[in-house]
């Protein structure tokens, strides 16, 4: 039974139009479980500080928390209808404990707040959940290819730049690289947490309330870090929903990146990588096909990530600086599909590079003699022959086309081919040994050679992925820290009902 009219002056019921695109949206399944619960321990806390600050007396708080836990025990969303004449979720929770304790007890609820700076606080509360979900699978995800890049030290392949060949890397530095853009990637979404856990209670619809409310002590029953310190920020703050899609948008363009890269190592032509059979689908037509899947989606799904972040932009924009349907109702929207999409992506990505095959014979061959040697090369002219690294420069270029003119791979350059260009070009008496040109010529070597910093020698990218390690580790216990902030925030409200409904 609807135990009133919550339209206030408006007489007539919503249109059917209203109610398909505006209400039911608000209160259908997906919302249930995002928000029924967190409207629940908006109720307690609010609760428990209007009774605490003598606003209602122990009595009704009594009551109207009597029902607060019933409908925690409803699970993640409520065991009654809600109706849509009701408008949205909030009224429907309030109908039903008006519908138990009657007007003159459940009314007094919502004394001293707004509908404004409750679905703020509950939106905060919602992102809260699952952006620490995201971040838990983050770290998780960093893990993987932390575990992938210190199984490969060994696998020595050529570098790519312009994809043309560059020099000696191994898969290992390679994945040293992705997992320290990871950090700057995760660092930026760990950041807005600050911004995120505040709380935006007891703002009122933006002019705050003349009771005299006790705004500290709800945000931390609610788990915040702090009250938002002005009313009208408090319902019109909307922008750390900008930060995080900010933020997801950069760390789904690394995965892009990341995911071309394996996707081009996958081809045929190349042959370097392998994506697992459970992650891959063969041609309905082409049965030699071995199509990376997962690759192509997780691509896919990170441009949806960024134009989230982009819609988002713009649906905020040019909108006044108080509470708005615009900024605070449609805002938000996309942010659930970014959070889905973002999960998609990094868990589509962990579970590709947990099952990825490298086949290192064949990435060390290929170094071998597609030319990536040559800056190596260069520097063992300037070592055996004391000239400056431009001339030995030019001297390998032509070296290189020579060889390239002869249909010859670089494993077959000797003193033969490089003496005769040094004393055309430069008139220089080249004293390079044979050994020295295969030393310089050999990927392996070259590869396990660059020991300075940020190199891809075993112990420097081992020095690398430890420092990475660290970073991850500390990630983790932060993730930890603040979800148990939020459980003993729940324990503490759990506590304080009880007591309030010993005394009564």
């Amino acid at each position: 039974m609807i135990q009133g009219n919550n339209r206030g002056k408006i007489k007539q019921p919503p249109a059917a139009e209203v109610v398909k695109y505006m209400i039911n949206p608000t209160i259908n399944e997906e919302e249930q479980v995002r928000s029924f619960q967190n409207y629940v321990e908006c109720n307690k806390a609010h609760v428990l500080m209007l009774e605490k600050q003598g606003i209602i007396k122990p009595e009704v708080a009594a009551k109207i928390l009597e029902v607060a836990e019933e409908m925690t025990a409803m699970g993640p969303t409520p065991s009654f209808e809600l109706r849509p004449e009701l408008e949205e979720m909030y009224f429907n929770l309030e109908n039903y404990l008006i519908g138990k304790v009657g007007i003159e007890i459940g009314g007094q609820q919502h004394t001293a707040r707004s509908r404004n700076d409750l679905y703020a606080t509950v939106c905060r509360m919602d992102v809260r959940v699952l952006y620490l979900e995201i971040c838990k699978l983050f770290n998780k995800m960093r893990r993987t290819i932390l575990t992938v890049a210190r199984n490969n030290f060994d696998a020595v392949m050529a570098g790519y730049t312009h994809l043309q060949p560059s020099e000696p890397i191994t898969f290992a530095q390679y994945c040293s690289a992705i997992l320290n853009a990871m950090d700057r990637d995760y660092a930026r979404i760990e950041t807005a947490w600050k911004q995120l856990n505040i709380c935006p209670l007891g703002g009122g619809s933006m002019g705050s309330t003349t009771w005299h409310i006790d705004r500290e002590f709800t945000a931390r029953l609610l788990g915040f870090d702090a009250p938002i310190d002005n009313s009208i920020d408090s319902v019109g703050s909307r922008d750390y929903i900008l930060e995080i899609l900010s933020a997801f948008g950069i760390s789904a363009n690394t995965f892009t990146r990341m995911c071309q890269d394996l996707y081009v190592w996958a081809t045929p032509d190349y042959g370097y990588v392998e994506v697992a059979d459970e992650v891959a689908v063969c041609s309905s037509i082409m049965p030699q096909k071995k199509n990376p899947w997962t690759l192509e989606h997780i691509k896919g799904k990170a441009s949806n990530v960024e134009g989230c972040c982009i819609a988002t932009w713009m649906v905020m924009k040019n909108t006044p600086y108080t509470h708005n349907n615009e900024a605070n109702g449609e805002g938000p929207t996309m942010m659930w599909t970014a959070f889905a999409e973002m999960k998609a992506c990094i868990e589509l990505l962990a579970v590709t590079m947990r099952g990825i095959k490298l086949n290192k014979e064949l990435m060390v061959k290929t170094a071998s003699n597609n030319f990536c040697t040559m800056a190596e090369l260069a520097n063992t002219l300037v070592r055996a022959d004391h000239i400056s690294f431009r001339t030995a420069h030019d001297i390998v270029a032509h070296v290189v086309n020579h060889m390239l003119e002869n249909n010859k791979k670089a494993s077959e350059i000797d003193r033969s081919v490089i003496v005769p260009i040094a004393k055309e070009l430069f008139n220089i008496d080249s004293q390079v040994t044979d050994e020295e040109i295969q030393l310089g010529l050999d990927p392996v070597k070259n590869a396990n050679s660059k020991s300075s910093q940020g190199g891809s020698a075993p112990e420097e990218v081992a020095r690398q992925l430890d420092r990475l390690e660290r970073l991850i580790e500390a990630s983790e216990v932060r993730v930890v820290e603040r979800t148990h902030q939020l459980a003993d925030a729940k324990v503490e409200t759990e506590r304080l009902i009880q007591s309030l409904l010993a005394r009564v």
